[in-house]
């Protein structure tokens, strides 16, 4: 648990810089896509879970260069799919974040930003370290290089 601690910090340290640069649409259905998959990993999203989403992503730094009302909307369309349909909406989330396969840079600031909100309650349980490597695996990353 340590080493992926020590990961998360020495990622936040870049995260605010990587952020801004790949501030886009694509960007921001890609983390809040990873988002609702975290949330939904136990088989459904509460508003407890809504409301760590939309707190860390209002209180990080590095993710205030997206519109809040942005941010909650394009987190309801994907967890009201993944809540209709788990498989279907999970499926979809995963294409969004999909588009960032090959672009490791992007890509590790996405599964960064999912691990955070994973371990925001501070316990990353099972269910959502696996639904992270899902993710890793949408994106062609290796899971264990981030300790999943």
């Amino acid at each position: 648990m340590s080493t992926f601690k020590s990961w998360l910090q020495s990622s936040k340290q870049g995260l605010t810089d990587q952020v801004k640069k790949f501030k886009n649409k694509d960007f921001l259905d890609a983390v809040v896509a990873g988002c609702a998959i975290v949330a939904g990993a136990d088989g459904s999203i509460d508003s407890a879970e809504k409301q760590k989403m939309s707190g860390y992503i209002s209180r990080s730094e590095e993710l205030k260069v997206f519109d809040m009302g942005d941010v909650i909307n394009r987190f309801n369309h994907f967890a009201s799919n993944i809540e209709f349909d788990g498989m279907i909406g999970k499926q979809e989330a995963l294409k969004a974040i999909g588009k960032f396969r090959g672009k490791p840079d992007v890509a590790r600031v996405i599964v960064g930003v999912c691990s955070a909100i994973g371990a925001a309650d501070g316990n990353f349980d099972p269910h959502e370290k696996a639904a992270v490597a899902d993710i890793c695996n949408a994106l062609g990353l290796n899971p264990s290089e981030f300790n999943l």
